[in-house]
């Protein structure tokens, strides 16, 4: 038994190289994303260094595995991405991107409310991009507080407060990417305050 355990622990360093390349990223934005030295993580990739649950951990959660796939991976070389949905709160989320840097894309289904939610705004680092496949999303946006209809999109600062959620009783899918850099889009929303969802209110979208 404690051969096999070694056998398994021995293939984790190439199996790390395999998906940190798939993946595109650098032992830098690998290192950023889990906390892990640049020299700690080219050991574990060598095989130099003994892989322990403390660094595998917030490896396998970097690149978007679970602990046992990591352990025990499919074969060195297979293009198959296997997604799994985390749901937090009825609301899920689906990432699409498996990589420690760079934009992250999602898509994300939030559950219909019976009445109106008091937003809780939150601020971070980074930028956001959203697109709405279906349903309503609302968008509170710092002083702004927008309805988004499947087709439209939104990108903004994420240090500005901001809150999404569904504008009414059914659920929304919506698109996001998140990074440090994004791709501006056409920005095209309404103020609840001032346009009703039967009527279609003046453009006041602007490309950002």
């Amino acid at each position: 038994m404690d051969d096999d355990l070694d056998r398994a622990l021995d293939a984790v360093g190439p199996r790390l190289r395999t998906l940190r390349r798939q993946r595109e990223t650098t032992l830098a934005d690998l290192s950023a994303a889990t906390g892990i030295s640049v020299s700690t993580l080219s050991r574990l990739e060598s095989g130099t260094r003994r892989p322990t649950l403390e660094l595998l951990l917030p490896l396998a959660k970097a690149h978007g595995v679970t602990l046992d796939e990591l352990v025990d991976a499919p074969p060195t070389g297979d293009p198959r991405v296997h997604l799994r949905p985390v749901t937090r709160h009825g609301m899920t989320m689906l990432p699409l991107t498996r990589r420690a840097g760079g934009i992250q894309a999602y898509k994300i289904v939030m559950p219909g409310g019976g009445r109106r939610r008091e937003p809780d705004l939150k601020t971070h680092e980074g930028y956001e991009w959203v697109y709405v496949l279906n349903g309503r999303l609302r968008v509170v946006l710092g002083e702004h507080d927008l309805v988004l209809s499947p087709g439209e999109a939104a990108e903004f600062d994420t240090r500005v407060p901001h809150w999404f959620g569904a504008a009414d009783v059914e659920p929304v899918e919506f698109l996001s990417l998140f990074g440090r850099q994004g791709e501006r889009a056409h920005l095209r929303a309404r103020p609840r305050t001032e346009a009703s969802p039967d009527r279609e209110p003046p453009d006041s979208g602007a490309g950002r």
